[in-house]
């Protein structure tokens, strides 16, 4: 049995801390659960949402949005994978200097405007990783409001037709919904919130240690459950 190893992007499910000493989150034991019958047998949660939709459907036209507001160099998606002892990860934009994740919010309610702080915790957890794995030791995380897809938009639309009991397209209704994924009115400066992050040892720290530990209980899951002995 592999060690296992936690993807940058889900550094933040297994960092809560527990309420009771010695112990894992129960965020993050369901976490390891659900991750050891995935391994096991291909079995998955369907995590899948509108916004995720639209975030793998925009994340070139984000990193266009960010090249040109931020200015800071050529961007272009990365494809390349990563992976040390303890971390995987492909991170959106790897420049020399630095590394950047992109965050396309589904709508004007989930931009963050007026965010000083970076607005979930799991996400500097994530630069974190990345930086650990690609020797960068700055990162940057942008949220970008991009234009959502027609066909994404169709559905929200008729999502709130049903909602609304709309048998007939009423244009009132349309013209809502598609006005809210509409943001060409906003300048593009006011589209792009940008968070910088400095590499932090300590966290890396953190994260290693909590992941020998996730391994244990992963070890004892596999073990009860399937009756397979650690490797």
């Amino acid at each position: 049995m592999k060690d296992f190893k936690i993807r940058c992007s889900a550094i933040g499910k297994i960092m809560a801390n527990s309420r009771t000493k010695g112990q894992l989150s129960k965020t993050c034991q369901s976490y390891l659960e659900d991750y050891a019958i995935e391994n096991m047998y291909g079995y998955s949660k369907d995590v899948w949402s509108k916004a995720i939709d639209k975030g793998i459907a925009v994340e070139d036209a984000s990193i266009e949005l960010a090249e040109e507001v931020l200015k800071m160099g050529a961007m272009s998606k990365n494809e390349e994978y990563f992976e040390n002892e303890y971390l995987t990860g492909t991170p959106d934009v790897l420049n020399e200097d630095y590394v950047l994740d992109v965050k396309s919010s589904y709508d004007a309610t989930t931009f963050p405007w007026f965010k000083k702080d970076i607005p979930n915790k799991d996400y500097y957890y994530q630069l974190q990783g990345y930086m650990e794995l690609t020797g960068r030791r700055k990162a940057y995380l942008v949220y970008c409001l991009v234009d959502t897809p027609t066909d994404i938009v169709e559905d929200e639309v008729r999502r709130v037709h049903y909602k609304l009991k709309e048998i007939e397209d009423n244009p009132i209704v349309r013209n809502a919904v598609e006005m809210q994924h509409n943001f060409e009115r906003v300048p593009k400066e006011q589209r792009i919130k940008c968070y910088e992050i400095d590499y932090d040892p300590e966290a890396i720290e953190k994260i290693y240690n909590r992941v020998k530990e996730c391994r244990e209980y992963y070890e004892t899951l596999i073990h009860e459950q399937f009756k397979i002995e650690a490797i």
